[in-house]
């Protein structure tokens, strides 16, 4: 990953450390949304719903278009997918040693039985 793309990613994921904010994404991915219909189900005032959404938009995961009084937000995935990117090296990673982890223990359990300690016969 490029390192000036490190700050983007920083945001994007200070972004999806708050549950109200990737709850918000989630109703985006179902298609565009006011500000009013994102703040409905937390029960919450437009201004802090304002503040959830401008932190989403900092980071790059929405887009908010003003249609005359009303805020539209949208999402917009490109963050989202360069974050799953990110994230698949880690995934490879513990993928690939617990695969290693896997095959030893198969490798332990197809092995002779140890003999019982001397002195230990029936």
């Amino acid at each position: 990953m490029v390192e000036h793309e490190m700050p983007q990613m920083d945001a994007v994921f200070h972004a999806l450390g708050d549950a109200t904010r990737r709850r918000m994404l989630r109703e985006l991915a179902g298609g565009e949304r006011t500000v009013g219909q994102l703040a409905e189900p937390f029960a919450m005032s437009l201004a802090a719903a304002s503040k959830h959404i401008k932190v989403l938009e900092k980071a790059g995961l929405i887009r908010r278009e003003v249609r005359g009084r009303t805020h539209v937000c949208r999402l917009d995935p490109g963050p989202l997918a360069s974050a799953h990117e990110w994230l698949s090296f880690y995934e490879r990673f513990w993928t690939a040693r617990l695969d290693t982890l896997e095959r030893l223990l198969r490798e332990e359990d197809a092995g002779p039985s140890p003999a019982p300690p001397a002195g230990d016969a029936p």
